[in-house]
């Protein structure tokens, strides 16, 4: 096999929204499949934000029935585990579907639909319930009353002030509040789309004293900065927001001294037309599954991230903290191709990305998932 040719294992995303049920014209499990083997990925966990939500057995069981007919059709034999959304009254439904998803996702601030738990008191239930149970809560950690201050103070908002709305006194103050509750019952947590230097170090020091604690970080976060307002507008708008390039930088340092165990994609789709309304009636979320590992790649050949390191965060680690099944899917990829991210290319259904126009260096050209190939 020729050098540039490389055989990796099948990808694993922990972090995608693919707006099934509910929202089908941003995605669909037909679309998204096709996305998630076009990057790389031959398994998926699916966040509970949906219409309906969610949020107990019966809901899950409806989800689940149309998932499996969509993936039918399109022949993809894509791997898909699920999140049960916590809301504040329904830790009752953790046990009865237990053997039916990877975690618990809890929202400690408002994001996209209305899956909201601020009050302390609720989110202690559920982290308690959740560690008689062994079962993990992903955490989306923003604080609510932190959010609706800044709201309070900035008047006639326009996207460039989303960073400050959603400041990262919110993150930091969730992050904490995650991490005491954690402790206090020990309860394994995992901090979705880590975007602060003090968030991460707060992890640090919470891994050093023995907290089960896991942090995601997503490719925006790493790649991008609060400047891309300026040239994106609000197609570069996402909860928790874009952050300061030292950021950035501290998120690259956390991969490499090992703060950081996974990287989510975060695929979260919307249309161009729902993107295009003015903020803040335009909906946060960016489409990310397929341009992540071609970002990541293009990271290794700046000599910023090894192959390994890769391998670990997106295959290995996932498996590990969702405790998934092994399986034999593999990846082919062309580590010299050069290719220019263009949206007419795009497999997801919204058709668009925060990172058209940027060449990337390295794609996959084969994916094999269940023993069946599929050429890119």
């Amino acid at each position: 096999m020729a050098e540039n040719i490389v055989t990796l294992p099948g990808l694993i995303d922990p972090h995608v929204h693919f707006r099934t049920p509910g929202s089908g014209h941003k995605e669909n499990w037909i679309t998204g499949a096709r996305a998630a083997i076009a990057g790389g990925f031959t398994t998926v966990i699916d966040m509970p934000n949906n219409d309906p939500q969610a949020i107990g057995r019966a809901a899950l069981a409806e989800k689940r029935k149309i998932i499996d007919e969509q993936l039918r059709q399109t022949g993809i034999p894509l791997r898909r585990y699920f999140y049960l959304g916590a809301t504040a009254d329904n830790s009752n439904e953790f046990k009865k579907t237990r053997d039916e998803i990877v975690g618990v996702k809890l929202f400690m601030g408002a994001s996209t639909g209305n899956l909201l738990v601020d009050r302390l008191a609720d989110q202690e239930k559920i982290f308690q319930r959740a560690a008689k149970l062994d079962l993990l809560v992903a955490v989306h950690a923003e604080d609510e009353n932190e959010i609706q201050k800044q709201k309070n103070i900035i008047t006639n908002p326009t996207v460039a002030d989303h960073s400050k709305i959603r400041s990262r006194e919110a993150a930091v103050k969730a992050v904490t509040q995650a991490i005491e509750l954690a402790k206090k019952y020990g309860t394994r947590l995992y901090i979705c789309h880590v975007s602060t230097a003090e968030e991460l170090e707060i992890i640090k020091q919470a891994k050093k004293q023995g907290v089960k604690i896991y942090a995601e970080a997503t490719p925006h976060h790493l790649f991008l900065n609060e400047s891309a307002y300026e040239k994106l507008g609000t197609l570069a708008q996402m909860n928790p927001p874009l952050r300061s390039p030292t950021d950035c930088a501290a998120l690259w340092q956390g991969i490499g001294d090992g703060t950081i165990d996974t990287i989510g994609s975060d695929h979260a789709p919307h249309t161009l037309e729902e993107k295009s309304e003015l903020y803040p009636a335009s909906p946060s979320g960016v489409p990310g599954i397929e341009t992540t590992l071609p970002l990541l790649l293009t990271a290794h050949r700046a000599g910023k991230i090894t192959l390994e390191k890769i391998i670990e965060l997106t295959r290995g680690n996932p498996q590990k903290i969702f405790n998934l099944p092994k399986n034999n899917d593999q990846i082919i990829v062309d580590i010299n191709m050069e290719k220019e991210v263009k949206n007419a290319n795009l497999k997801t259904k919204c058709g668009w990305s925060p990172f058209a126009g940027w060449k990337l260096v390295g794609w996959p050209i084969a994916v094999i998932i269940n023993n069946k190939t599929f050429k890119m």
